[in-house]
């Protein structure tokens, strides 16, 4: 029952990397290739305003230099991420990081450059020179940044220094995935049975009390007994956040992570608001699932208990495609040809093997396929993770074959849309679907689960984010019993006083990985509700939600988030969008109560 090693996994279950290099001599080609591109940019320095023929001709040299660091590095990256106990995949990793650090040193001084004229003369060039034009909003965007970029020699110094960052971030990466031991349970058979990151979820599932019990303190006991080391790492991210922010003259490190995308700090702040405001709701749920789990104490490992059996039956990972496949016909026959690339194609790789990074997600580059990373483990929840994964997948194809290079990549506040409208259209399939009563309650629940873990619990990890950050601004010693406090204390509050909370739970923080990119938790809970309404639009059959919607797929980054998502109807400056996810959770809260 232990993992397997990388080379025992069979090369069918394998993504297909030879697709981006066949060779460890043409990668190692292309690292030279890009230095010498690299180089080759340094002739623009101190001409690339000189006029637009300058500028066009900048713009074309540093996406080809682009382009290919960003093969190179994804390459290593996911080697490493398939194995990082292979010491020659992080030596690969190592050095592409290493590439992008030279890059970020010898080309700092671009930004203020082009900074130092004012933008009418870029609008100017624009006029005059019509190859220009297709750069006009990355021109825009880049002038947005004016006055939070500093003098070249300034720059050149942040430059410098940020190569030495990034240690908490990597302490946390192989403390998370090389060097985890969560050790052995015993599984409800009596087998001996390795805890892993992949694993863990489904015993939490588990009819057992001693199994979910002795799986959260094996889980919870462990990122215990390291809690200091990790809140220093932690705390060295926080750190890092509040020194960019203040160099760069942002008001603060949330303000500073919002601004690429041009999101109001209100948008952020409306999220938690708006779920302060329907606790009720949460706690309701809570209530109703310990009354019909008829348990005279709830606790926090009880949580994920489903309300009604789903069939024992696994669900291997070709009967999980044919589901996926089914569910999302709504979407259209195009958007299914595509997706189909993804198993044909060999963009995933399907099952968890020692040394292999936990969790999933979809990540590619203009010149590759959009890969996935999961770890199926033959049950229903793996059939939804690579639903959602396949969203962000399709996503980023429709855009890199619709957008220029400059626009392929989506924004971030976007990113979770497309794989929670999978995750919507799923479950409605699945509820549409279920024979008996008892399925569609389980399918009910399942819906109700994912508001509770995407958009009340993604909020909870947010808004502890935000207290974090306050308190180290305002001079509070982020110890780690300040930080756990914090969050047990946050905890209490979402989920309140149907449920005993295990004082194990405290150090739930310190297992989230997403803490090491600041303030991007909170993109969940946005993203399922614009979800929410966006499927909900498509299956209620609405002239031209569709069609819409694969414009959206299919936009890029050729606009601000916000905007694009108003060309399907979605206003997130409001609090409408939240107050409707969950209005939705009531109604089928109220409608599962009926149902039991």
């Amino acid at each position: 029952m232990k993992l397997l090693t990388r080379d025992k996994i069979k090369e069918e279950d394998k993504w297909n990397l030879n697709a981006l290099y066949d060779s460890d001599e043409k990668w190692n080609s292309d690292i030279k290739e890009v230095e010498k591109l690299t180089d080759n940019l340094l002739k623009y320095k101190g001409n690339i305003m000189k006029d637009s023929n300058t500028l066009l001709s900048f713009y074309e040299d540093y996406e080809k230099m682009d382009r290919l660091s960003e093969k190179v590095y994804m390459y290593a990256s996911l080697l490493c991420d398939s194995d990082t106990l292979n010491n020659e995949y992080k030596k690969k990793k190592d050095i592409a990081i290493k590439m992008f650090q030279n890059i970020s040193s010898k080309l700092s001084f671009v930004s203020p450059e082009m900074l130092a004229i004012k933008y009418e003369v870029v609008e100017n060039y624009i006029k005059e020179n019509d190859d220009l034009k297709k750069y006009k909003f990355d021109l825009e965007k880049m002038f947005r940044y004016e006055k939070h970029t500093l003098s070249k020699e300034e720059e050149q110094i942040i430059t410098e220094a940020s190569n030495a960052f990034g240690t908490g971030n990597n302490v946390f990466y192989n403390f998370d995935n090389a060097d985890v031991d969560l050790g052995f349970i015993t599984d409800e058979d009596g087998k001996k049975i390795e805890l892993t990151h992949s694993n863990y979820s489904n015993y939490m599932l588990s009819k057992d009390e001693n199994v979910r019990r002795d799986s959260f303190e094996k889980m919870f006991t462990y990122y215990k007994k390291f809690k200091n080391t990790i809140t220093e790492a932690y705390k060295g991210t926080i750190k890092e956040d509040f020194f960019y922010s203040k160099v760069k003259k942002y008001e603060s490190p949330l303000h500073m992570s919002l601004y690429a995308d041009n999101i109001d700090v209100s948008v952020y702040k409306n999220i938690i608001d708006v779920v302060h405001d329907n606790f009720n709701l949460m706690h309701d749920y809570i209530a109703l699932r310990k009354k019909v789990l008829n348990l005279k104490e709830m606790h926090m490992y009880d949580i994920y208990i489903d309300l009604a059996s789903q069939s024992n039956k696994e669900i291997n990972f070709h009967d999980g495609k044919k589901i996926i496949l089914e569910a999302l016909k709504p979407l259209g026959e195009d958007y299914l040809n595509n997706l189909k690339k993804a198993f044909s194609e060999r963009w995933i790789d399907k099952y968890p093997n020692k040394g292999k990074k936990s969790g999933a997600y979809s990540w590619g580059c203009y010149d590759s396929y959009p890969y996935l990373l999961l770890n199926y483990n033959n049950d229903i929840d793996s059939v939804t993770t690579m639903a959602h994964e396949l969203g962000h997948s399709m996503h980023s194809y429709l855009s890199n074959k619709n957008q220029d290079y400059i626009y392929a990549s989506y924004p971030i506040f976007l990113a979770e849309i497309a794989s929670t409208v999978n995750e919507v259209l799923l479950n409605d399939y699945l509820y549409k679907n279920a024979k008996t009563k008892n399925e569609k309650i389980y399918y009910l629940t399942d819906f109700l689960d994912k508001v509770r873990t995407t958009i009340y619990r993604q909020t909870q990890f947010a808004e502890f984010e935000m207290l974090a950050h306050d308190k180290y601004a305002k001079g509070i010693p982020l110890t780690e019993e300040e930080l756990s406090n914090t969050y047990y204390e946050l905890n209490k509050m979402y989920y309140g006083n149907s449920i005993i909370h295990d004082d194990l739970i405290r150090y739930e923080w310190l297992r989230i990985p997403h803490f090491y990119t600041p303030f991007y938790v909170y993109k969940y809970a946005s993203g399922l509700s614009c979800a929410i309404a966006i499927a909900s639009d498509i299956l209620n059959g609405k002239k031209g939600a569709k069609e819409r919607y694969l414009e959206f797929l299919s936009s890029g980054s050729s606009n601000y988030p916000l905007d694009i998502l108003r060309k399907v109807g979605i206003d997130m400056t409001s609090k409408e969008p939240i107050k409707k996810a969950l209005k939705m959770f009531e109604e089928k809260l109220e409608e599962l109560k009926k149902l039991i």
